[in-house]
């Protein structure tokens, strides 16, 4: 299960008597570290997304001493290393655009640096792939450390989730059935910890996923952050790394095919978030996994969503740890044959050997297969004339009968227009039309926000409407629900079917068969393309890197020339 045994790539920094030697231990003693922690030892890097402008990311700190207190014990040497923090949260235009230059710092800092194996923790959304991403170019031994859901909240009698009931909530007020008053007063109430959303918001999903591909020690996922055996967990983790240095055993080496295809599955079990895709996607391109938008279709499609949380379901992170968090998940998943059991993790084990007897506290939080919220949990992949490279929708948190729906085009042409418009008295729109949003994609906005769940007209809500189907080439917050189709590709800013759409045109969405179509015919759309003009890129600065170098949607809108791995090689001392 483990590499062979090789020098460790922190000796040609710090072993030996030569100048450069000499140096490297100098400058590193200034900070008080003993002389005998340069003997050897594998040297461990934290990779810590801890900042006070991402909440979600909060404990991190404490979390990182847990870490460290874990390698020393282990006969390691760790090191603890900045790199860029995101948070949806707080970030504009989006975290998203800026996952990939994130992935760049993490993936240099550990090349230029004397690292052996990295530790990385993550929280909020953005800052899980972006660490494995960057750390699967290098391809050390690394293993990941959630930050943990927040507490559960609940307001006027009524649990509140984080994200997803800030949509109920707005929704709520703008259809005038509560006041603003109240709605200001949930806003302590839903944030009650330091920790990300405890619906399965996109967070959720890609510690739930990180975990199912072997990235974690086992109930990563699910352990509230400020829950004692979260510090544990970070401890253990500490150990572990030390052993997985020890042993070669490298991300390769479990970032594996069958690895990609258990988290396909297990996201249709959990009603994981939308946004997983386009993560996957993009690591799978690192590691070199074939890896295609239609896998999520074909793997996923059957397998019903068993997890009851929000936004698919009732209830929140809390109960899903009491109820045997993602190792319940598995074992229904192993118990059914829809998992690769002998898929390799961090801890030495198999997915089988983990969890193939982990236990199942409540069969109303986690569902038998045959009693699932949905039986057909996975994302469907969609395609047609409006997104000839493939569009994705989430069924487990959809509106059974708008999945086959066929609806008049109300446009906007951006998010501004969209806001200038949405509740205008005038707007020509019923709750049997069809929203659709353009250029919002990874080079329209630019990074691709998640506004793709646009809320409703008011003039809708004020009928009792709660959901209707949208278009865009946009994403939406894994902890968002409705009919919603997203990640239309190609975009409408590099001129894909998208960008020709007019109100008043009929689209025609049939999701169970996978087909999502413009009724216009083929020399009126020749004729509006002619017309079509792109939209001009910004002169310089990251965002002209942006636009310039993003992949689409599904290839996963990783920079084009970032995919790979390019493994963690010495450089040449010049010293």
């Amino acid at each position: 299960m483990s590499g062979t045994r090789k020098r460790l790539r922190s000796a040609e920094w710090f072993g030996g008597h030569e100048k450069g030697a000499f140096i490297h231990r100098s400058w590193m003693k200034n900070q008080g570290f003993a002389p005998h922690l340069f003997d050897g030892r594998p040297v461990i890097g934290i990779c810590n997304t801890w900042s006070e402008l991402t909440p979600c990311n909060g404990q991190l700190r404490d979390l990182a001493e847990q870490v460290k207190r874990g390698v020393y014990e282990a006969g390691g040497f760790p090191v603890e290393f900045p790199v860029m923090s995101l948070g949806e949260s707080n970030m504009r235009p989006t975290a998203m655009m800026f996952r990939n230059l994130a992935a760049i710092e993490v993936e240099e800092g550990i090349r230029a640096n004397p690292v052996d194996g990295v530790v990385l923790l993550v929280g909020c959304d953005k800052t899980t792939p972006a660490l494995l991403m960057g750390a699967a170019s290098c391809d050390l031994p690394a293993i990941l450390v959630s930050a943990g859901p927040m507490l559960s909240g609940s307001f006027m009698g009524r649990m509140l989730g984080s994200g997803t009931d800030v949509w109920r909530l707005s929704e709520e007020m703008r259809a005038g059935a509560i006041s603003e008053e109240e709605f200001t007063a949930a806003e302590s109430a839903m944030s009650r910890s330091p920790g990300t959303c405890n619906t399965m918001g996109t967070a959720s999903t890609m510690a739930s996923l990180s975990e199912t591909m072997g990235m974690t020690l086992p109930g990563n996922a699910a352990i509230p952050s400020v829950d004692a055996r979260r510090r544990v967990l970070a401890f253990m983790s500490g150990r572990r790394i030390v052993e997985m240095v020890k042993d070669d055993l490298r991300m390769s080496q479990i970032l594996t095919r069958k690895a990609f295809e258990n988290a396909i599955r297990a996201n249709a079990a959990i009603g994981g978030s939308t946004n997983a895709v386009i993560h996957l996607q993009a690591l799978a391109g690192r590691v070199g996994v074939e890896f295609s938008l239609d896998d999520w279709d074909r793997l996923g499609r059957d397998v019903p969503t068993i997890v009851d949380l929000m936004p698919s379901g009732r209830f929140l992170m809390e109960d899903f740890f009491n109820a045997g968090g993602m190792p319940a998940v598995l074992r229904r998943l192993l118990d059914a044959g829809l998992v690769h059991g002998d898929a390799l993790t961090v801890n030495g084990r198999t997915i089988a050997e983990n969890n193939g007897n982990a236990r199942i506290e409540s069969s109303e939080v986690i569902r038998p297969l045959d009693n699932g919220l949905t039986d057909n949990g996975g994302i469907m992949v969609l395609r047609g004339n409006l997104a000839p490279n493939g569009a994705i929708l989430k069924p487990s948190a959809a509106t059974p009968a708008l999945l086959t729906h066929r609806g008049r085009a109300v446009v906007f042409e951006d998010i501004d227009d969209y806001h200038a418009r949405i509740d205008d008295p005038d707007l020509d729109v019923d709750e049997s039309s069809i929203l659709v949003l353009k250029n919002c994609g990874p080079r329209g906005y630019p990074g691709m926000p998640e506004v793709g769940n646009m809320g409703l007209p008011r003039k809708v809500l004020q009928r009792g409407v709660t959901d209707m189907v949208r278009i865009s080439d946009a994403r939406m917050s894994g902890t968002a629900y409705g009919t919603v189709v997203l990640h239309v590709a190609p975009e409408a800013a590099v001129g894909g079917p998208l960008a020709l759409v007019r109100n008043g045109d009929m689209i025609e969405l049939d999701a169970p068969n996978n087909r999502l179509n413009l009724d216009v015919s083929d020399d009126e759309l020749a004729a509006r393309r002619a017309e079509w003009v792109a939209p001009e890129p910004p002169a310089s600065g990251y965002e002209r890197l942006f636009i310039d170098q993003i992949l689409q949607a599904d290839q996963g809108c990783d920079f084009n020339f970032l995919a790979g791995c390019r493994g963690a090689p010495v450089a040449r001392d010049y010293v």
